[in-house]
């Protein structure tokens, strides 16, 4: 039998765990919508800027950096599981840097996805690059796939899109500044999303009541977002001090 939730409100459900062994415990073509921002593996002894002050880019031991193909198995593991908990008409969004999107996308592909869109999200107040030896770090990547079959049709509410853009067809860069210290108030996450890109993410590709579902749960954004816009939410995070971080934002008054 399966352990309770960790935490479990108003259609918002934590897992406390490990992905790999909790993604197989979720019911088969169940899920509407997944978003993931997975490790990026680009944690070691590099330094960046982070509100005007140079900080260490060890993020934690979950993002350390490994070998290449050790990166790729990672990564074709956790998204075979999430195409098997999928529904055959829903999508997967995945979030990711240079560090490790392009395994990513190789992965979907492997796996059984097709990717539909490669959104660009230009950040426009992206911390500077102090090495000065490269440009600065301005954009990240999200990939949307669906599965790769003949007779499923993705949902995309097309005319939703057209309308927060001004009555105009949305295109694949995005901008938006990072997350707000707002957004940060009980806590943080060193690769915390803002709340504006994961609303296009669940508006763009799912109605009310569907289930999202994210297996790197994080501060919880995804489900923030998720019941603010009355969708379902199941996240799995490993970290308790991640779990409890979003409790606090789900129970914020």
């Amino acid at each position: 039998m399966s352990k309770k939730p960790y935490y479990e409100v108003d259609g918002f459900k934590l897992i406390h765990g490990d992905t790999f062994k909790e993604l197989k415990k979720i019911e088969p073509k169940s899920i509407d919508m997944i978003f993931a921002d997975p490790p990026y593996f680009l944690s070691g002894d590099g330094i960046s800027c982070s509100a005007g002050k140079m900080v260490s880019v060890k993020k934690g031991e979950w993002d350390e950096k490994i070998d290449i193909n050790e990166k790729h198995k990672f990564n074709r593991k956790w998204i075979k599981l999430c195409y098997n908990i999928l529904k055959d008409d829903g999508t997967i969004w995945i979030s990711g840097t240079m560090h490790n999107i392009y395994s990513i996308g190789m992965a979907l592909e492997q796996e059984g996805f097709k990717i539909i869109n490669n959104i660009t999200w230009r950040k426009l107040n992206p911390p500077p690059n102090i090495s000065c030896r490269a440009f600065v770090h301005s954009t990240e990547t999200i990939l949307w796939a669906k599965k790769d079959l003949k007779k499923a049709k993705h949902k995309f509410n097309y005319s939703v899109m057209k309308e927060l853009n001004d009555n105009k067809q949305m295109k694949d860069v995005w901008d938006s500044s990072l997350t707000k210290p707002s957004e940060k108030k009980y806590g943080k996450h060193p690769t915390q999303k803002p709340i504006a890109i994961l609303e296009k993410i669940i508006l763009a590709s799912t109605d009310e009541n569907d289930l999202i579902l994210d297996p790197f749960n994080g501060s919880g954004t995804t489900g923030i977002v998720a019941n603010k816009l009355n969708r379902r939410y199941i996240g799995i995070e490993k970290e308790i001090e991640y779990l409890e971080l979003s409790i606090k934002r789900k129970e914020e008054k």
